[in-house]
């Protein structure tokens, strides 16, 4: 009876990265300390260090549809374009002048930096017989933006929604 619920276990026990499962070091953990906060951290944004309010113009409106492929020039696009760089604005504010640089998001396991260097294979090559239009070296990829149609007035309301 053992042996039959210990195979049926085995079967829906999902298991990543099996060929690394064993070789990985974990970095031996010095003290219990983390560097996750237990509570968020309640500081004030000065809002008079902040930039004035963002106007988006119907040229910067145009350029950022031909670029992102996204329709963005109606009233409430507009307003949350506006929002959002209002947003990045206070994170600009935020002092990260004590904070190290972030190196890896676990705690306990070390990133290992490597040289980039070549150390076996070397076959451009043969990787690039796969592509059907290469460039001095470089893959060819077809044109992928397809530009919205063009309107006589960029600023414009959605009557559909």
């Amino acid at each position: 009876m053992n042996l039959i619920r210990n195979l049926k276990n085995s079967c829906f026990r999902r298991t990543f990265c099996t060929f690394l499962r064993h070789s990985v070091e974990k970095a031996p953990i010095t003290n219990n300390k983390t560097f996750v906060v237990n509570k968020p951290v309640d500081s004030k944004i000065d809002l008079q260090k902040l930039p004035p309010k963002t106007k988006i113009d119907a040229d910067t409106i145009a350029l950022l549809e031909k670029l992102s492929l996204v329709d963005c020039a109606n009233k409430r696009g507009i307003e949350t374009l506006e929002a959002a760089i209002e947003f990045a604005d206070q994170i600009l504010q935020v002092d990260t002048s004590n904070i190290e640089p972030l190196t890896t998001v676990l705690e306990d396991i070390p990133l290992r930096i490597r040289e980039d260097d070549i150390t076996e294979g070397n076959c451009k090559e043969d990787i690039l017989k796969n592509a059907t239009i290469t460039e001095e070296d470089y893959f060819i990829a077809p044109p992928g933006n397809i530009p919205l149609e063009t309107r006589e007035n960029l600023l414009y309301e959605d009557k559909s929604k």
